[in-house]
């Protein structure tokens, strides 16, 4: 496998705590799925912070950042039933990802991670 892409984000939770108390902030950035899983976690600021950054860290992977069309609720991060974070890309960024890689197959890797203060995300992009 080789990487197609790389990308890391760090947010300060403070920031995004702020930031949240806006509703349209809120509506802006993240999915539906998102807003709705976000009513079940207790530490709201660092569930959506971790968020934040995983979008940038992924257009960052991309080597594009938020142009071309790509707005942050095109790409949702859902948690599986152990925890692990995953990448999900509505069909537009699928299509973008094809064009750009030139219809190579492959994979997202997503990595979260929080404390007090900081979120953090990186992710990468291979080819299968």
């Amino acid at each position: 496998m080789s990487i197609l892409g790389n990308g890391v984000d760090i947010v300060d939770n403070i920031r995004i705590k702020k930031s949240i108390r806006n509703n349209n902030f809120i509506k802006r950035i993240y999915s539906n799925d998102e807003i709705r899983e976000s009513k079940n976690v207790k530490n709201k600021a660092n569930f959506f912070a971790k968020r934040f950054a995983a979008k940038e860290a992924f257009v960052k992977s991309l080597g594009t950042g938020f142009r071309n069309g790509i707005n942050f609720k095109d790409i949702s991060v859902k948690n599986n039933n152990l925890g692990k974070p995953k990448l999900y890309l509505n069909k537009k960024i699928k299509s973008f990802l094809s064009q750009k890689l030139r219809n190579k197959k492959y994979k997202i890797h997503l990595s979260l991670s929080d404390e007090k203060r900081h979120s953090i995300a990186f992710v990468i992009i291979n080819k299968i």
